[in-house]
């Protein structure tokens, strides 16, 4: 048997394919289309010898666009993917700090289940998005605007919208300032509202970043200091609820067949 998750966020897709003997996992972009997405995700698949149409083939769906998989065996929600996919990746009681495209989300995890969790709200620029937007602002990458962050001066922030948050930024560019200066000042400031978010749960022992950006060092260490604590990040936290999806697949599926 293969288990299948898919995890269609707003701005990337995520999958994770798994058997007893091996795993694949693969990310692409969303676009504007989750139908469309569903269906380059099944001919991706498709190329890799997995038939989603296939009684072999179980799949879970989850995410922004989950509903858009209409061969998903399973649709289940995204608190309880990312949850049950971070605790398989590190195999402990933890608390999670998940940064999507539309949205944050707190969720702490004891003994494999979720036990609580707070999300902002969709208005607030504590996301991926915002990053994104401000990065095509400043005519570069995602990844570019980190390195550029790590040489400048923070330039308070202040909005809460997106849209005047971008209209500070224009002023910025406006008076002159410097692009690195104006990148600090962008993740500043989603650091300063994910760990506004996080306060309520200021005491986890393990904290673990998922999400698009867990794969930036620079941003996991600046969101550490300013919670104060430990954050444990890799590449792949991105593919947290993929996993959990494909997890909670394969257990409904064997519960379903006993």
């Amino acid at each position: 048997m293969i288990f299948v998750g898919i995890d269609i966020g707003s701005t990337a897709s995520k999958v994770v394919a798994r058997n007893e003997d091996s795993q694949l996992e693969f990310v692409i972009p969303t676009g504007w289309s989750s139908k469309e997405t569903a269906a380059t995700i099944k001919q991706r698949l498709m190329e890799n010898a997995i038939d989603v149409d296939s009684k072999e083939v179980i799949v879970g769906a989850t995410g922004y666009g989950r509903v858009a998989v209409d061969f998903a065996d399973y649709i289940v929600t995204e608190i309880t993917c990312h949850g049950k996919g971070a605790y398989k990746m590190v195999g402990k009681n933890c608390t999670i700090i998940d940064i999507g495209g539309q949205d944050t989300k707190i969720i702490k995890i004891e003994n494999g289940f979720v036990a609580d969790f707070l999300m902002n709200d969709k208005c607030s620029a504590g996301t991926g998005k915002f990053i994104e937007v401000m990065a095509n602002r400043l005519g570069v990458s995602i990844d570019d605007l980190f390195g550029l962050a790590q040489k400048g001066e923070v330039l308070p922030i202040s909005s809460l919208c997106t849209v005047f948050a971008e209209s500070e930024i224009i002023n910025y560019i406006g008076e002159g300032r410097s692009r690195a200066d104006i990148a600090a000042g962008v993740v500043d400031s989603v650091v300063g509202k994910v760990a506004q978010l996080f306060a309520k749960f200021a005491n986890s022992e393990y904290i673990v970043l998922t999400g698009g950006l867990s794969h930036s060092e620079f941003f996991a260490n600046s969101l550490s200091k300013k919670i104060k604590s430990e954050l444990h990040s890799s590449e792949y936290g991105r593919y947290a609820g993929a996993l959990g999806a494909s997890l909670i697949a394969e257990n409904k599926y064997k519960k379903e067949l006993n």
